[in-house]
This record gives structure tokens, sequence and C-alpha cells, in this order.
């Protein structure tokens, strides 16, 4: 018996009346809001209108859950498709299975027709957005908990990850929490890609292309300590050989965009410009206006009375003087 481990889950659900909650749902739901919330704030900084990020992941979210969903279906076709397989079962993503390549690829489709309906060049909006998705992935592989699923091999270190349930294959026992591993990676990823930002003013995708590089390197490393069932090309797993060809893309898109466009967009939604000075202006001729109407006040019963004592002093001395 281990002293120490990670415990796992009784269940994944809890059921308000008819109403299922799962616990995988909500972590995904909670990654969005999460990635929203901040590529919002990262928008505002670079000269962008509010709002303007939520309207978009409109588009991109959607595509990008498609896109992972049909990642992982293509790629592990045998859970659902073979024999004594029920293929309904691959539209039931609240179970889990998302594969981030897909969603990256369809979801940054969605982001390009939100970007294209507004005018808003897309690695512009991808560099805002860039950590949020790397802290929205550390959020989301705890649903991955929820569901006891992606465990590494066998361990007995004091942070093993206790494995209780025998469905689908599991064999329970004390495994790497691979989950864990991915969850912290991803939020050192999106550390490193506000601080590269700031440092270099990252611009036209190379910030978004940083957070790609940096989440492969760790993603082939964990992926490589997962004893789930996976395709192998060559001795590796399907996704270490998607996690290297996708990591040298997104190097040489670093080299080669920071040489054919060096530095930072200077306008990253057309319009927005304008409108903050704007803003800026009809606020400060307010602030004006208030000033000269507190100036122009009527004066107070204290102030008139002294006034008025003041102006018989000057009469009763201007008489004298007579």
């Amino acid at each position: 018996m281990e002293l120490a481990y990670i415990p796992s889950p009784s269940r994944g659900v809890i059921h308000l009346g008819p109403i299922p909650l799962r616990g995988y749902a909500f972590c995904i739901i909670i990654g969005v809001f999460v990635a929203v919330w901040l590529g919002n704030k990262r928008w505002i900084a670079r000269g962008g209108r509010a709002g303007t990020v939520a309207d978009i992941a409109v588009w991109a979210v959607p595509f990008g859950l498609l896109g992972g969903r049909l990642y992982h279906v293509i790629t592990d076709y045998e859970l659902y498709f073979s024999e004594g397989r029920d293929w309904v079962d691959s539209f039931k993503i609240w179970e889990g299975g998302l594969g981030i390549w897909g969603a990256i690829a369809l979801g940054a489709v969605g982001a390009w027709i939100g970007c294209r309906r507004r005018g808003i060049p897309l690695p512009a909006y991808a560099d805002a957005i860039a950590p949020g998705i790397a802290f929205a992935q550390a959020i989301g592989r705890w649903g991955n908990w929820f569901n006891q699923e992606l465990y590494g091999k066998e361990t007995h270190l004091p942070w093993a990850l206790h494995i209780t349930s025998s469905a689908d294959g599991r064999v329970p026992g004390y495994y790497h929490p691979t989950f864990l591993y991915e969850s912290l990676w991803c939020i050192g990823v999106a550390l490193l890609v506000i601080w590269a930002d700031r440092r270099f003013k990252l611009g036209h995708g190379r910030a978004f292309a940083l957070y790609v590089a940096a989440y492969c390197v760790g993603r082939a490393w964990i992926e490589y300590m997962r004893v789930d069932d996976a395709h192998h090309i060559l001795g590796l797993r399907l996704n270490d050989w998607t996690a290297l060809i996708v990591f040298l893309l997104a190097v040489t898109y670093i080299v080669v965009s920071a040489k054919k466009r060096p530095g930072r967009e200077e306008v990253v939604e057309p319009g927005a410009a304008e409108e903050a000075a704007e803003a800026g202006s009809e606020a400060a001729v307010s602030l004006d206006k208030d000033e000269a109407d507190s100036s122009a006040e009527p004066e107070g019963p204290e102030a008139a009375e002294d006034k008025a004592a003041g102006g018989a002093k000057d009469s009763a001395e201007s008489a004298k003087k007579s």
C-alpha cells in the first residue's frame, strides 16, 4: 500500500436530478472562459476593442471542439467502429476524447472566419490568445483526472496517481499522473509566452508559434510516458511524430517571420485607436465642463454674509473720508 498518492475521484459525474454534471465538461468550460478573459486583456493592451476576443471565440470554440473530436475519432477509430463497438459513442464528447492538434487546427479556421468578418489580422489575434489557450489546456487536463484516463507508467513515487476503475481495460494501481505533468507544463508554457512577448515584443503570430513549439516539447516526453493504446510508427507513438512535425513547423515560422516581418503590428483592429482617442477627448471635455460648472456655483450663505459685511465696511470708510 502506498503511503502517499493522488487519489482518483470515485466518479466523474454528479446528477442534479435528470441533469448530469460532468467534471470533464466543467474543466473544458472553465478553460474556455479563462482563455477568453486573458485574451481580452491582452487584446485591449495591444490596442484592440473590448469584447472582440469573445466575439471571435464564438467561431473559434465550436470549430475547435469539432476539430479536437474529429482528430481523436480518426486516430482512435477502433474505439468506435471496430467489432462490438457502438459508433454513436463517437459523438459523446463529454466522456472524453479531444485531440489538441485537431482542436488548434480547426479552431484556427473558426478564428480566421471571425477575424475576417471584423477585418482583423489572424496572427495578431493568435498572439493575444496564445497564453490563454495554454492555461485552458492546463485546466482541461484535469478533466482526464475525473475520467481516470491518460495516465503514465506504473510508479511508486509519492505523487503517483491511484487508478481505481477497471472499466475499458484499466488495471487498478499506481501510475504516473501524466495529466498533472502536462497541466503544469502548460502553465509554464503560458508564463513563458507572456514573458517573451513582453521582453521581445513578439508580433505577426510569433507569440502563438512560441506557444506551439514549447507545448510540443513537453507533449513529446509526456506522451512517451503514457500507457494507453495508441498507433505507433517506427516505434514512436503517433502523437510524438505529430509533436515533432508541428514543433519544426513552429520554429521555422518564428525564424522566417522574424526576418520578413520584424517587430509587432502597430494596428491590430481598424478604428479601435480612433475610438479610444475620441472617447478620451470626450472625457476631457466633460471634465473641463464639470470644473467650469463647479467654479461658477452660487456662493453659500456664509460667503454671501462675508461679502455683504465687507461691502458695508468699505462704504463706512468712504463716508468717513468724505
